[in-house]
């Protein structure tokens, strides 16, 4: 076999390989010699068929087994023996002409095929330790566990039919129809919808005009849609809601105790307040990681500038790009609503793929190189909470990553980075900052926010004011964890 390398140029290499017919013949006559005794032909007896024979019946199709053989093993062995990693399987180039496959296959012509590919870069482990990472934290005070624990108990409480106007607190089951310009508009109408008047539900001045209302009353709300609301053809509208007024309740009052939290389904009150301490602390837990892994991105990516794969590069920004182009398409909304050009926009994205690339590439080296492993029970919890995903249909997704493995090999990656980025916060310098919840909760100046979804019918949830630029940044790097699935 002779190996040629045709082009060595940044990270893109060319071999040239050809494999003499001499070889082939070699190999084609051990395959024939090993079925000389398995073969069984009618005419000759177990092991005594003629090699000469087996050729003439069997030669080409032994012959097309040896060159995907050849076309399988080639490529690894010639990577093994360079020292080097592709970033994608290799591409093989062979000859499509009839006449010069068919002489390969009965053995007249050499076989001569290419393989292309990118290498990964050398990345060098460094010295972590000059990376300084802040890590905001918040003290939860006893007020805000037990104000959450109220809004818990009132969403637990009993109405009962009230005579009289509705106050705020009170709880009204409404029939609406939304219009536009007199216009009926679509998710504008519902039926025997029950709405706890300053709840927050819908958005900003609905429930307000709902206060003093009795049941039997019509009525009519006036709103206007928020600007950066995420329909576009109803963002910045003002909308006129026919709401009849079926029944006024209020709330009994609730009393926080033991007979509340079992009827929640905890055994006290004291148990109550501590699983909703945890809950607030996991929620600001989640808020600090991702604080901190941006953090420590950052610096990795100031410190590793290599060149990225650019068939990874193109892989990540494709899936970015349609990633946005859908969030657009669903919001009815085009780049020059959101104050930008799609030229612009595509630039930014190629820069933002080409950081998650060379992130994915640098985390991936720095675990292997500590050692990081995903065990076979990682793996397993993580299909298992995919397949909590989908009630109701869990025995088809469970059975769908049993056939196919791969499928659960995609799931490694993004808890093989976090691993990772685990060792690296025991090897980098932390230092804690007490921050107020708002501090924590705020977005980092250079991230952009990105549309939120509804579950509303009509009149939705009043949404917080959203940077117009990049709609989906926010999101496309909140999904740094899928950095390591470009090196998998």
């Amino acid at each position: 076999m002779q190996v040629t390398e045709t082009v060595n140029e940044g990270l893109k290499r060319e071999i040239k390989i050809v494999v003499p017919k001499s070889d082939l013949q070699a190999k084609l006559t051990d395959k024939l010699h090993d079925a000389k005794g398995r073969v069984r032909l009618n005419g000759f007896r177990p092991g005594k068929v003629p090699v000469s024979h087996l050729r003439k019946m069997y030669g080409k199709s032994f012959m097309a087994e040896i060159v995907n053989e050849i076309l399988s093993e080639t490529p690894r062995s010639i990577l093994a023996d360079r020292g080097e990693k592709s970033a994608t399987p290799p591409d093989v180039d062979m000859t499509e002409d009839e006449g010069e496959a068919e002489k390969v296959l009965t053995g007249e012509s050499d076989f001569e095929f290419s393989v292309s590919y990118e290498v990964i870069p050398p990345i060098e482990t460094k010295d972590f330790s000059t990376i300084a990472i802040t890590r905001p934290v918040v003290d939860i005070a006893e007020e805000e566990v037990e104000e959450q624990v109220k809004r818990i108990a009132q969403s637990a409480a009993e109405y009962s039919e009230k005579k009289g106007k509705a106050a705020d607190g009170d709880r009204v089951t409404i029939d609406y129809v939304g219009k536009i310009d007199g216009e009926a508009f679509e998710g504008g109408t519902d039926d025997d919808t029950k709405l706890v008047l300053g709840s927050g539900t819908f958005i900003p001045g609905f429930e307000e005009q709902l206060v003093g209302a009795k049941a039997g009353d019509e009525t009519q709300v006036k709103v206007a849609f928020p600007e950066d609301y995420q329909a576009a053809h109803l963002a910045g509208k003002e909308a006129v809601f026919d709401v009849t007024v079926s029944l006024v309740e209020k709330a009994e009052p609730v009393e926080i105790n033991d007979e509340l939290a079992e009827k929640l389904g905890i055994e006290s009150a004291e148990r109550l307040r501590a699983v909703v301490r945890e809950q607030i602390e996991g929620q600001y837990g989640g808020m600090t990681r991702q604080k901190v892994k941006r953090q420590l991105l950052d610096a990795l990516d100031e410190m590793y500038q290599i060149e990225s794969p650019q068939k990874l590069v193109e892989t990540e920004f494709n899936n970015i790009w349609n990633q946005i182009t859908n969030e657009l398409e669903q919001a009815g909304r085009t780049f020059e609503d959101e104050e930008t050009t799609e030229d612009e926009a595509r630039a930014e994205y190629q820069k933002l793929a080409e950081r998650r690339v060379r992130l994915g590439l640098v985390l991936s080296q720095i675990g292997e190189d500590a050692g990081v492993e995903v065990t076979d029970t990682e793996l397993q919890q993580a299909v298992m909470r995919h397949v909590q995903q989908y009630p109701g249909q869990e025995k088809q997704v469970y059975e769908f990553f049993q056939k196919n493995p791969d499928a659960v090999a995609n799931l490694r990656a993004p808890i093989f980075e976090e691993k990772t980025v685990d060792h690296l916060l025991t090897v980098v310098s932390v230092t804690d900052q007490t921050v107020s919840k708002e501090e924590l909760m705020a977005e980092d100046e250079d991230e952009e926010a990105a549309p939120k979804k509804e579950t509303k019918k009509a009149a939705p949830k009043k949404k917080a004011p959203a940077k117009k630029k990049a709609p989906a940044k926010k999101k496309a790097e909140a999904a740094e964890a899928k950095d390591g699935d470009a090196a998998e």
